[in-house]
């Protein structure tokens, strides 16, 4: 049975009304025919209280929190959680549990983005299949639902608030690293891999799953595949991108195409050297007052931090901080301590923290206050020839919109304070 029957003659409640839910609204409209359609935005408090009442399913946005925190339950609400845990579904889970035989889902905590859409860009000039590219990049998923009913291939980036409820997983799953991230939405990193480990655990025999080398053990009926990929196995995968673990994802996509495509060795190595780096990953936005400089802005994490300042040739001065999610930052103060090459700016609530964290005596770290702050202080302490990239190691959010927004205000202030030579 087709998924979007099992809608039919529903009382349906779509809870959140963002892109994703307006998304919801329209396939249920084009592709369901269900006895209502009501959209909440309701807390998740007050779908514990009964907004939720009366519905046959609610499919949840990935961003709002299920069941809402606490630091215990009462017998009672245990009770309801249960209920309405038991109607929550998502677009995700609708559009996997319809085509995953035809799905190769992603996660990670970084290079994700870079990951799928070059899976996608290798299968699409080497398949023969029209290949889609959606979840967490792109459009919502449901938006192809009728071009994927064809000979096609879905890859899907999966986020982990999209897999936190997931009752299904892809044929063909893909988890690259794990890293802290998110502790202000799932408090620990236990929870955190929890959720994550659904792209695997959720799988079923005859099933495939990719796993890199710091992701821990998971129980699934799938086939696990660990991909550590020595020196050699690395050697001939020439990218237009920056960064060791670049390299890494291009191997997952390498042994993804020939171990499940039949694809030649040749021909993915072909496709991989022609595909371009995405926007704020490490991209170099241009040439100014002599200064090379380049947005990372997709950096959240301590860790994406140290690969940009050890990756990106140039790299003199990084510019790391943003919304303070309670994550640690240990490994990059103990780079900053050991490195004197490199010359820090701090900014935002991460950056005030980080810099309190470190203390006195750092000659190589600055802070100021914003953005803006930042790159001025960076036209004066960045030597010429040498690149100065914005890779904040933290969310962009309380100060932007996202990290797309992040990444477009630091080039337009960089344009602002500085004179364009690459022209």
């Amino acid at each position: 049975m087709k998924t979007d029957n099992l809608f039919s003659d529903k009382k349906i409640l779509i809870w959140g009304y963002g892109r994703e839910g307006q998304s919801t609204e329209k396939w249920l409209e084009t592709h369901v025919s269900p006895k209502s359609v009501d959209i909440s935005s309701a807390t998740p408090e007050e779908m514990l209280e009964g907004a939720g009442d009366g519905y046959d399913v609610i499919i949840k946005s990935p961003g709002i929190v299920w069941p809402p925190k606490a630091d215990s339950y009462s017998e009672e609400d245990l009770k309801k959680i249960s209920v309405i845990s038991a109607k929550i579904t998502s677009q995700t889970e609708i559009f996997i549990s319809t085509f995953r035989d035809k799905t190769i889902g992603v996660t990670g905590t970084k290079g994700k983005s870079t990951t799928v859409s070059m899976l996608a860009h290798v299968l699409g000039e080497t398949s023969g299949k029209k290949v889609i590219l959606a979840g967490n990049i792109g459009l919502p998923c449901l938006d192809y639902y009728d071009e994927a009913e064809g000979d096609s291939i879905v890859v899907l980036e999966l986020s982990c608030h999209q897999l936190k409820g997931a009752k299904t997983a892809p044929h063909i799953s893909v988890f690259l690293d794990l890293y802290e991230e998110h502790l202000d939405y799932y408090g620990t990193m236990e929870a955190y891999f929890e959720a994550k480990s659904h792209i695997v655990s959720r799988q079923m025999s005859g099933d495939k799953a990719y796993i890199g080398e710091n992701v821990p053990e998971i129980k699934s009926e799938s086939e696990q595949i660990r991909v550590i990929p020595s020196k050699e196995d690395l050697e001939g995968i020439e990218l237009n991108l920056y960064g060791e673990h670049n390299r890494i994802n291009a191997y997952f996509v390498k042994k993804i195409c020939m171990e499940n495509f039949g694809i030649s060795e040749v021909d993915v190595l072909k496709s991989l050297n022609s595909f371009e780096a995405l926007p704020h990953r490490m991209k170099k936005i241009g040439t100014f007052e002599e200064i090379n400089f380049y947005d990372d802005s997709i950096s959240t994490i301590p860790e994406a931090a140290i690969s940009a300042a050890t990756s990106i040739p140039d790299a003199q001065v990084v510019l790391v901080g943003g919304m303070d999610r309670g994550i640690s930052y240990s490994v990059l103060e103990d780079f900053m301590k050991e490195h004197a090459e490199f010359k820090f700016i701090c900014m935002y609530a991460t950056g005030k923290r980080i810099v309190e964290e470190l203390g006195e005596g750092l000659s190589n770290v600055y802070y100021e206050a914003d953005l803006e702050g930042a790159v001025k202080k960076a036209f004066e302490i960045t030597d010429k020839g040498r690149g100065c990239v914005l890779s904040p190691a933290a969310a962009s959010y309380g100060y932007f919109k996202n990290f797309e927004e992040r990444g477009d205000v630091f080039a337009q202030l960089v344009v602002k304070h500085g004179s364009d030579k690459s022209l």
